[in-house]
């Protein structure tokens, strides 16, 4: 006994040891290390290596066109004796002697930008302002050698263009790929390479400073934001990820001065590719349509419609024919899911309809009245006449004038029924259906929202009104149900209708 319990004491100390030698040894290998705050903000080591694999894809394009030369501006024709007659004539002779010296002759003009081998058979992306309107268009390799391009097709809404070189050299072309630009984050490293103002390949580190940017270019604005220096010349040039993959097409900048002040954007690489992929397929761009006008979705609108929050596209008129209104889709309709993507918002519509294949068959969510519906329709195709789904309604001024008829203030607006008079008056078409604002108090929320003389109330929370009583009662339900405002559908001369939230408290 006494042996064997002096033998215990003994055993226990060693398998104790060997279980805490095991512990050191495991957190040794499965700890990670401690990375400091300057070592984790400072970025990468080098983008030396990535940079060597992908240098060589990346070309400059140089580009000339004849202009037209340019016309001296005439000398205004003034009174004899005119204390200006002097001045002008001076100042109009020194413009003409500073201009193009009386040669009248066209002349070649030329511009430099970037682009990058997406194909070892010759395809080059570019940016479409960089080629636009060239007669000439070379891409000029790291290598030195100097290939003649081909315009193989361009989208001017996203700005890009896919270049053709001809012939293909004896040493094949180095490309690159697309990756995914979804998978970007806000403080990812980038680097950027191009030309900036024609001194050669040149490369910039930067991060991601934000997604998802509009600056306003075009209707399907979606651009990734980045401090990586983007200059003159830089346009085209592809923004690659650290692994070498091109996640971007560096476009535009916001500077005063013309140079980099970290305010670059780029094309993310997922727009780019179905992009790409069209222009090499069709020599064009083929963007999905269904007919739909919309607007923004408010608070106010939000809270009209028992959103809850602002959310989706709000519809606010339809193409007749068009394929919303074989669907089934109706004014006053706010679209949260199209083919299975979320509507955050009124610009991420007409994006994701133009990025849906033409004649597919797709799923509608909307919410109508509060409930939400699943609709079918089939995507057609935008045609280049085809504005619905670039911008929200356009507003036209209607005469300022009130005329002389029996009217009701409500909201800040008097309105009245539709008569003859009212009708010739505004110019209504005889479709148009409603109630008539005759005129506008200038303090009022609805003047602050946008109503003027000679707009129609439709509809009262997708409820038809046509007298200002119908309005009245309308007002008062939605009182009584603790509403704080009332959604008008509102239409202009024409049967262009938009809605307007308007507080009633």
């Amino acid at each position: 006994m006494t042996q064997t319990a002096k033998h215990r004491p003994t055993d226990t100390r060693r398998r104790l040891h060997n279980l805490v030698s095991c512990l050191l040894v495991v957190g040794t290998v499965v700890l990670p290390p401690v990375v400091s705050h300057a070592a984790a903000t400072k970025g990468p080591d080098t983008v030396a290596d990535t940079a060597a694999l992908v240098m060589d894809s990346v070309v400059n394009i140089s580009t000339s066109q004849t202009v037209a030369p340019s016309r001296s501006v005439p000398t205004p024709q003034l009174p004899p004796g005119s204390p200006f007659e002097e001045f002008f004539e001076e100042f109009f002779k020194r413009r003409q002697q500073q201009g193009d010296d009386g040669d009248d002759t066209p002349r070649r003009v030329s511009s430099l930008g970037s682009g990058f081998v997406i194909d070892a058979g010759g395809l080059i992306v570019t940016n479409n302002h960089v080629i636009a309107d060239a007669d000439e268009i070379y891409a000029n390799f790291n290598d030195g050698s100097k290939l003649k391009a081909e315009l193989v097709g361009r989208d001017t809404k996203i700005d890009i263009a896919l270049l053709k070189v001809t012939p293909l050299p004896d040493k094949p072309l180095k490309a690159v790929k697309f990756g995914d630009s979804d998978g970007l984050r806000v403080g990812d490293w980038v680097m950027a390479i191009g030309n900036p103002f024609g001194l050669g390949g040149t490369l910039t580190v930067g991060v991601i400073s934000a997604r998802n940017r509009d600056i306003n270019s075009g209707p399907y604005d979606n651009f990734l934001q980045t401090d990586a220096a983007i200059n003159r010349g830089n346009s085209g040039g592809p923004l690659f990820n650290m692994e070498g993959d091109v996640i971007g097409i560096n476009t535009a900048i916001i500077s005063p001065s013309g140079g980099s002040i970290g305010i670059g954007f780029a094309v993310p690489s997922n727009t780019a590719s179905a992009v790409v992929a069209q222009l090499r397929q069709y020599g064009e761009m083929r963007r999905g349509w269904i007919g739909v006008r919309i607007q923004s979705v408010t608070d106010e609108i939000a809270e009209s419609l028992s959103l809850g929050k602002p959310r989706g596209a709000l519809v606010g008129g339809l193409t007749d024919d068009g394929p919303a209104a074989k669907g089934g889709i109706k004014p006053g309709d706010v679209i949260i899911k199209f083919d299975g993507k979320d509507v955050r918002d009124m610009r991420s519509l007409p994006i994701i309809v133009a990025d849906t294949p033409v004649d597919k068959d797709v799923e509608v969510v909307v919410v109508r009245k509060g409930k939400e519906e699943t609709l079918r329709l089939k995507v057609g195709r935008l045609e280049e006449s085809d504005k619905a789904e670039q911008a929200a309604l356009t507003k036209k001024e209607p005469a300022d004038t009130t005329p002389k008829a029996p009217t009701t203030r409500l909201l800040g607006l008097d309105l009245s029924e539709i008569t003859t008079e009212l009708r010739g008056k505004f110019k209504l078409k005889d479709d148009v259906k409603g109630v008539v604002v005759t005129s506008v108090d200038g303090t009022s929320q609805a003047a602050t929202k946008g109503l003027k003389p000679g707009m129609v109330i439709v509809e009262v929370n997708q409820e038809a009104v046509a007298k200002p009583a119908d309005i009245q009662k309308r007002i008062d339900a939605l009182k009584k149900e603790g509403r704080r405002s009332a959604l008008l559908m509102v239409s202009d001369a024409d049967g262009q209708v938009q809605f307007t939230a308007i507080p009633i408290e």
